[in-house]
């Protein structure tokens, strides 16, 4: 595995990037602040821009490390930051990156997320040569697991009380593809 921290990725409508600062009244308008955005997430709803900014301003200076990987979801079309997409956990001792994301409401249903995890996916895979991508979500989001599908992650079970996020505990699914794999998805 090559730790090589969060680069630029671009797709046909995104691109994926380091957060900056500058990103924070984005964040806070499409997700941070949205109950609904982040009921299954493990950090509770930004109560102000400011305290995005704060979080932003760390993220930042964290940027430059090749063991941080957390992309800003970033429109093509306007720039606007959307979402966010990284690793949960870095599994060095077995070559796994953990992956975990969000975006806007207003920007669910539209196959952005897809389309932002296969980019992440292929990335992990052919660059930072990592071994396994793994990703889980709360049964009772079951949106999530189909992005996951989409990206060719294969369910690998559930996990009861696996978990806890903004609903107390819950159960995870968890889904999971090797690079072998991913080398032959990405054949056909």
């Amino acid at each position: 595995m090559k730790q090589l921290g969060t680069k630029v990725l671009e797709t046909e409508r995104l691109r994926l990037r380091p957060f900056k600062a500058s990103d924070a009244e984005n964040m806070y308008k499409n997700w941070a602040s949205d109950a609904e955005v982040t009921r299954y997430l493990t950090w509770p709803v930004h109560e102000s821009v400011k305290g995005t900014r704060a979080l932003l301003e760390l993220w930042e200076k964290e940027a430059d490390s090749t063991s941080t990987y957390q992309w800003c979801i970033e429109l093509k079309e306007t720039g606007e930051a959307i979402g966010s997409i990284g690793s949960a956990h870095l599994y060095e001792h077995i070559e796994a990156v953990e992956v975990g994301y969000c975006i806007g409401k207003a920007f669910w249903g539209k196959g952005i997320m897809s389309e932002a995890l296969r980019a992440v996916r292929d990335f992990l895979f052919a660059q930072a040569e990592v071994n396994r991508v793994e990703a889980c979500h709360d049964i009772n989001n079951p949106v999530s697991g189909k992005v996951m599908e989409k990206c060719g992650l294969r369910f690998e079970g559930i996990r009861k009380q696996g978990g806890k996020n903004n609903t107390g505990l819950c159960d995870l699914a968890c889904y999971g593809l090797v690079k072998r794999d991913w080398e032959e998805l990405v054949k056909l």
